[in-house]
């Protein structure tokens, strides 16, 4: 039976540890074959340069084959073959809604859909993590954080950057005591939540202090139970 994995960073990653890519090897290791297909999809920053440069320097000292996909500057016309054809499909950081609407546009949240359905390991980063699940915690919208509609393919809420970024537990908590999103999990940077099919399997981490929260709501406060944690560089 066809295992659908995705990994869903909170942070961390090539982009914020470049000299630990402990997150990203393990990404890889799902794939369960030799030099691994990956591809990343730059999209919410807009397909900047430096990100595409940056995911190709470091995925470099990896055993994979490694490829980007722009949607401004598409290589071809035909995504469909091209995504399906991946072992592993990364998603970077950045504006969240953007990547949703254009992402829409060209019909890749439907392929990315069917990719997952097929085997192909979805991953990614802040913007590439809360876009899975139902809703999301982003900055999309300039100086406040928001509740957004994501792809759904995970249920519950998700908020990353959970001990990077200084508003976003409050805004999370606020959220959800007010009822505008639905339970769901926090992830810190340098931590990552594996889900198997819709279930979560395991959270890994590329430093010991990292962790992911599974966060809801009741009727007097805001509850987070701390998750067991894999941490990944253990021992070495």
């Amino acid at each position: 039976m066809t295992k659908r994995q995705i990994v869903a960073m909170g942070g961390g990653g090539f982009s914020m540890e470049p000299d630990n890519l402990a997150l990203d090897r393990y990404v890889l290791e799902q794939a369960e074959r030799p030099r691994p297909r990956v591809c990343f999809l730059p999209t919410a920053s807009g397909d900047a340069d430096a990100y595409c440069l940056n995911f190709f320097a470091a995925f470099a000292n990896l055993d994979c084959q490694a490829s980007t996909l722009s949607l401004f500057r598409p290589h071809t016309a035909e995504l469909k073959p091209f995504l399906l054809a991946q072992d592993v499909i990364y998603v970077g950081g950045g504006n969240t809604k953007s990547m949703l609407a254009l992402w829409r546009e060209w019909g890749v949240d439907a392929i990315l859909r069917e990719a997952w359905a097929s085997g192909t390991v979805l991953a990614g980063i802040s913007a590439g993590a809360i876009c899975w699940f139902e809703q999301g915690v982003t900055d999309s919208y300039p100086g406040q954080m928001s509740v957004m509609p994501c792809l759904g393919f995970l249920p519950g809420s998700c908020c990353p950057h959970y001990d990077g970024e200084s508003e976003r537990r409050p805004a999370y908590h606020r959220f959800l005591a007010a009822g505008q999103i639905m339970p769901g999990y926090a992830v810190d940077d340098g931590a990552a939540l594996h889900f198997v099919d819709d279930q979560l399997w395991k959270v890994v981490s590329s430093r010991p202090s990292a962790r992911a929260y599974a966060v809801e709501a009741t009727d007097t406060e805001v509850v987070e139970q701390t998750l067991a944690a894999e941490y990944l560089l253990a021992g070495k």
